[in-house]
């Protein structure tokens, strides 16, 4: 019996695989959609605390990190922010912007984005094939142009013309990014970045000061490496048992892992009172200490309401100033002292919480090797790359699943002119 040839075959149907499958579909090639795990876009699940935060209304190169900032430019001119609203409008998916330019389905239900993408899948009469085992991704014969690729699965070889591969990075192992993709890539002459996790949480050495966990506070936290610093973030801080996480945390979380996977000292400087200069708070910490409300309090007690509960004591006594101290007693020192363990709490970075705690990965198949106009393969003619297995990542907000709409987009567009 003659075998079935594809036009192409996406590998991997997470947001930017059913992206790319839709995508060369819609431009009439013949396409199969191939995924591992047991569901498709099992991921999209989990974005946006199940809300899914499928874009961003502010966009621009300096929310994504690359190696070549201009490759991530010319992925985003091809399917823009303003392509990712049209298209999942069409598919009854309405965007409301919220938590500043964020953007989420009008349900706030991430289910409703796999939906929607699943039911074009299926109009589109894309075979979805789940559970499959990829054993190896290689083409046809000794010559690499013009041949077909071979998917050799545990139960048949699926021929396809072009081949897109956006299994995902190593994040996440749960949802299916279990790293699978960058054999395929290595197999097929491709060169990995090292993969490291990338919106995470961070380990923290308290030393002799743990701040306590529980807390969720607004500040603002700046990472320093080597002494010299490297970012700046605002936003809600979470102190747990083994570090600190939350968004501001998260935020520049890919920047510490790198740091860290290099061995060199990383360390965080909270401000917990950002929008008081140093100045105006040692002012206003005497101002509050000398009232006739809180003069004859204890210091801790006349902080209450200014921090949160738990935090007050850890602050005073890295301060250090004695619990028994009333407040009509700090001298301007004391103040001083305060104000500058709340505008400066140090603390020393020892790892992440590793891949499975992390949202996304950093690394993956080098950009170099890529043409940015297409995703397509500079080595592997008819090969072509999307989403989160390539060396791209991003801030929190939307911005993964841009890229995921941009790249997947742009390689099923050219597997599918190829063809």
């Amino acid at each position: 019996m003659e075998k079935k040839v594809y036009d192409t075959a996406v590998v991997g149907a997470g947001a930017s695989g059913i992206m790319a499958a839709v995508t060369a579909a819609r431009l009439g090639a013949d396409t199969v959609l191939l995924e591992h795990m047991d569901q498709a876009a099992k991921k999209i699940l989990a974005t946006g605390n199940g809300k899914c935060n499928y874009t961003n209304a502010s966009q621009g190169i300096e929310y994504y990190y690359c190696e070549e900032p201009g490759f991530v430019r010319t992925v985003l001119e091809r399917f823009s922010y303003a392509d990712t609203i049209r298209f999942f409008e069409q598919l009854g998916i309405r965007p409301v912007q919220k938590n500043g330019t964020c953007i989420y389905p009008e349900s706030e239900q991430a289910s409703s984005v796999k939906s929607a993408l699943l039911a074009e899948v299926k109009r589109l009469h894309i075979p979805l094939y789940v559970s499959v085992g990829i054993r190896r991704i290689h083409k046809t014969g000794a010559r690499l142009e013009r041949e077909l690729f071979c998917i050799e699965t545990k139960e048949q070889t699926i021929y396809s013309r072009t081949c897109i591969l956006a299994t995902g990075g190593q994040a996440a192992k749960k949802t299916g990014s279990d790293g699978s993709g960058y054999l395929y890539a290595r197999q097929l002459g491709h060169t990995v970045r090292q993969p490291f996790p990338a919106l995470t949480a961070l380990l923290a050495d308290f030393q002799k000061w743990k701040l306590p966990a529980g807390v969720r506070i607004g500040c603002a936290a700046a990472l320093d490496v080597d002494g010299k610093r490297a970012a700046c973030e605002t936003g809600e801080l979470q102190i747990t048992e083994y570090g600190i996480s939350g968004i501001v945390v998260f935020q520049f979380s890919r920047i510490a892992a790198k740091a860290l996977a290099e061995h060199r000292q990383v360390t965080v400087s909270l401000d917990f009172k950002p929008n008081m200069p140093k100045q105006a708070l040692e002012h206003y910490i005497l101002e509050r200490f000398y009232s006739i409300y809180h003069k004859n309090k204890q210091i801790d007690e006349g902080m209450t309401g200014f921090l949160p509960d738990k935090l007050i004591a850890v602050i005073r006594s890295r301060a250090g100033i004695n619990a028994q101290v009333r407040c009509g007693q700090c001298s301007r020192q004391q103040a001083q002292r305060l104000a500058a363990v709340l505008k400066d709490y140090r603390v020393k970075i020892t790892g992440t919480k590793g891949f499975d705690h992390a949202q996304a990965t950093a690394g993956g198949v080098c950009v170099r090797e890529i043409d940015a106009a297409r995703m397509e393969s500079k080595k592997v003619p008819g090969l072509y790359f999307a989403g989160e297995l390539v060396d791209v990542d991003a801030k929190c907000g939307g911005y993964h699943l841009q890229w995921a709409w941009s790249s997947g987009f742009a390689a099923g567009s050219a597997a599918a002119g190829a063809c």
